[in-house]
């Protein structure tokens, strides 16, 4: 499946979540993001418009965010 605009943001590993929420809707408006804990757990559908935002207990990203 191919997605409109930038689908992956691995320069904002290490960054606050609110900080990566704002970065990702930028740089691609047609998603929605969404910032979870960095375990939860969510449905596994591949979604072009959702980007899921993973921090830990500190609100600091710890994944690769990407579509999906």
């Amino acid at each position: 499946m191919s997605c409109e605009g930038k689908t992956s943001w691995p320069e904002l590993v290490g960054v606050e979540g609110e900080v990566a929420e704002e970065t990702i809707e930028r740089e691609n408006p047609t998603v929605n993001v969404v910032v979870v804990k960095e375990n939860a757990k969510g449905d596994t559908q591949f979604r072009c418009n959702r980007v899921r935002v993973r921090v830990n207990k500190n609100g600091i990203v710890t994944m690769t965010p990407q579509i999906g």
